[in-house]
């Protein structure tokens, strides 16, 4: 049967990995990416849908234009809604936190209740986030204590208690992903892998945050979005996922492999800095669930994951070098 999905944060490089994915696969009706903002240049949208009469791309802001949003949804009648759209970056949460709150949880509180009065969905897929465990020192399994250390992580976490109350309670038909920290061509250049990648061809030093000493787990969004697709075919409504390699690495390792790839030396690439407010030392998720009910597992490696990313970084140099390395809070 095909389906007609809707990706909210369709703007976004997962959204667009996502979307691409998605009109990879047989049975896609249609994709209707949402995100805040008019498209971004080509590095970043890497044409994505151009030319695919399946692909359209709108931008309503889920906060502050709700009313037009449902109005597309509507007109659409989408069988699956997979939403990244969220207030980012953990780090720097700490100021107008309430920012967070209000995307991350009120706003997508609303558009699930409207939504409750749609017969046409099918299925809410939401992508949470691996920081709502907190540091760990072992992989962390879906049922895990929750422990946010930033107000991104609680105001993520936040939402994710609401879905499973209105699943268990209404009927609501939803699944939560957690993923790790996902990376890919067209990543804005305030994330590690893309701003090393960028530094290393212009001759910038990249700060490395406390020498690198935290430990996450990265996913090629393209494993993402394999996933993201397999739960919406047969996962059990309600069911929540970690999605992430079996194996955290350091960020001094993912530097020295975008180093190494680059064939320039480590210490070249990048310079010690403090480290970050508030940062957790290790994410580290178990997927055990999602292999034993969907088959999932990633398979790109992140040495693989890391040459793409670097060939991006090659093909789109001349725009990228003068593309703000730092996260910019907007509304």
């Amino acid at each position: 049967m095909k389906k007609k999905y809707v990706v909210l944060g369709g703007g976004g490089s997962f959204g667009i990995h996502t979307s691409k994915y998605l009109l990879e696969q047989a049975n896609t009706e249609k994709v209707i990416a949402i995100g805040r903002n008019m498209p971004k240049p080509e590095p970043f949208t890497l044409k994505v849908g151009d030319g695919d009469p399946r692909y359209s791309y709108h931008a309503y802001h889920i906060t502050h234009e709700l009313d037009l949003l449902l109005e597309l949804l509507d007109r659409e009648q989408p069988d699956i809604i997979i939403n990244y759209a969220a207030q980012g970056e953990g780090a720097v949460s700490w100021k107008n936190s309430w920012r967070f709150f209000e995307t991350n949880s009120m706003a997508l509180a609303r558009l699930t209740e409207e939504l409750m009065k749609r017969d046409y969905l099918k299925r809410f897929i939401q992508i949470g986030t691996s920081e709502l465990y907190g540091s760990v020192k072992t992989a962390t399994k879906e049922d895990a204590p929750i422990k946010p250390t930033s107000p991104y992580a609680a105001s993520k976490a936040a939402f994710d208690l609401h879905l499973i109350s209105i699943h268990n309670i209404l009927n609501f038909p939803m699944n939560i992903i957690r993923p790790s920290n996902a990376y890919c061509p067209g990543q804005l250049l305030h994330r590690v892998i893309p701003k090393a990648v960028v530094c290393g061809l212009t001759g910038k030093k990249l700060p490395l945050h406390g020498g690198g000493r935290a430990e996450k787990s990265f996913i090629h969004a393209r494993d993402l979005a394999r996933a993201i697709h397999m739960v919406s075919e047969e996962a059990p409504l309600g069911k929540v996922y970690n999605v992430g390699p079996k194996e955290p690495t350091s960020i001094r390792r993912v530097v020295e492999t975008v180093a190494e790839v680059m064939n320039i030396p480590f210490e070249d690439l990048c310079e010690v800095t403090d480290d970050r407010l508030g940062q957790d030392s290790r994410y580290w998720l178990d997927s055990t669930a999602i292999k034993n009910d969907l088959g999932w597992e990633p398979q790109i490696t992140l040495r693989d994951g890391i040459t793409e990313m670097v060939n991006w970084g090659k093909e789109y140099i001349d725009q990228l070098a003068d593309w703000p390395l730092e996260y910019t809070m907007r509304a």
